[in-house]
């Protein structure tokens, strides 16, 4: 059997799990690109295109926590081999669809698959990795989820360009069987999550009952409103420098990319230092709340478009590089056995963060005060603290009579 002398055990756990997230990430934005060729080819409007998007993400996000349930059952490779499977043929399916609703359809199946991939890779990736390098295993594992979403549209679109939208959704859902194979080749070195002793079985809180209790629930809201914060960057960014300050579209589009490019490189540096120290809580805390100074500074001191650029990156930059180390303090609050359930849960806030903010933002620029969306923004963010300070309690199990002598 082929070998690979020259990458570590770690190294190619975090491939085979990196891999998988990219395309997680990379088939949430493929569809877009080929919208126009979709409402030529089916004569849907636009609110029906935007349909297959909401039910993908629907179903993803639904589905996360069911997952990690099933993950923590049954294991989190069969689930991984699954779920990446499932993605990709759904996609590569929508290549062959002579009706719209078949698209809706394979596009709930592919957000099914999707949901696996929270709850399994931080599963296998607690137990695969060395424990002095998951810092930077999660910040690596997050990094090219990021670059599947930045990579994603122009591909996509370069790929139609050349052989329609049929071959380039086609290609790009075939891309993902190489991956289930290497996963399925090299499935023996994805070590599960460390279980319960038999002994403590029974004194462990059961999967519901520790969902809702504080130490979970904070954490969910702390994704949620940090999601909700980050959506109000991201969606309004652009028409918030240009209403404010008349900014042109341009300078502002590359404000934001400043921003996203700075978050992504942070998460790097987060990982890093995640594996470096113990006290996550403070980093967290520290570099949050200097994210919610620049977006204040950016709402309201007017700024030349260069330093609106690189002081916006600065901003990214801390806010990617709190995320590694939000990770894995809630690995760490996880009981043994119960990381894929927890993480399929508290991901879930961030897909509800992001769905219930955008209007609320777009109110407040109908309003004419859209500055004010950035004062909401670090407003949040520095909410989100509030709910990170709750999450540190830890999970405590009573405690067992030992047996008399």
């Amino acid at each position: 059997m082929l070998k690979f002398p020259a990458f570590g055990r770690d190294t190619r756990v975090n491939a085979l799990l990196g891999a998988g997230h990219f395309l997680s990430h990379y088939y949430q934005l493929c569809l877009p690109p080929v919208f126009i060729a979709w409402q030529k080819s089916f004569d849907v409007s636009f609110a029906e295109l935007g349909l297959a998007m909401a039910v993908m993400s629907a179903a993803a996000a639904l589905m996360q926590t069911p997952m990690g349930f099933f993950v923590d059952r049954w294991g989190a490779r069969p689930f991984l081999v699954g779920g990446t499977l499932t993605m990709a043929l759904s996609v590569s399916a929508m290549s062959f669809a002579t009706a719209y609703w078949q698209i809706v359809v394979l596009a709930l199946l592919s957000g099914v698959g999707n949901s696996v991939i929270h709850p399994a890779d931080y599963s296998i990736l607690s137990g695969s990795v060395d424990r002095a390098r998951l810092g930077r295993s999660f910040a690596f594992h997050t990094f090219v989820g990021n670059i599947g979403f930045a990579v994603a549209p122009p591909a996509t679109a370069a790929l139609t360009l050349i052989f329609g939208w049929r071959g380039a959704l086609l290609l790009v859902g075939l891309a993902g069987v190489p991956v289930v194979l290497t996963i399925l080749w090299q499935s023996r070195i994805l070590v599960d999550q460390r279980r319960e002793p038999r002994q403590h079985a029974a004194t462990a809180p059961s999967g519901v009952r520790m969902l809702l209790s504080r130490s979970v629930m904070m954490f969910f809201a702390f994704f949620m409103v940090s999601s909700a914060a980050g959506a109000g960057i991201q969606s309004w960014l652009i028409t918030i420098l240009h209403r404010t300050y008349g900014m042109p579209v341009a300078a502002a589009s590359s404000a934001l990319t400043g921003w996203m490019v700075g978050s992504i490189c942070g998460v790097l540096l987060g990982g890093w230092v995640a594996d470096r120290t113990d006290r996550h809580l403070p980093f967290v805390v520290a570099l949050t709340t200097g994210a919610a100074a620049v977006l204040l500074w950016v709402g309201i001191v007017p700024m030349a478009e260069l330093m609106t650029v690189a002081v916006l990156f600065a901003g990214g930059v801390m806010t990617g590089a709190s995320r590694t180390p939000r990770d894995v303090m809630v690995k760490d609050a996880a009981p043994p056995g119960q990381i894929g359930k927890v993480f399929g849960f508290v991901s879930s806030g961030m897909s509800l963060g992001g769905a219930i903010m955008p209007v609320p933002y777009g109110m407040i620029i109908d309003s004419g005060r859209p500055r004010l969306v950035l004062v909401v923004v670090a407003a949040l963010l520095m909410a989100s603290l509030l709910c990170a300070g709750g999450a540190r309690i830890r999970f405590r199990r009573p405690v067992v009579p030992a047996p008399a002598e």
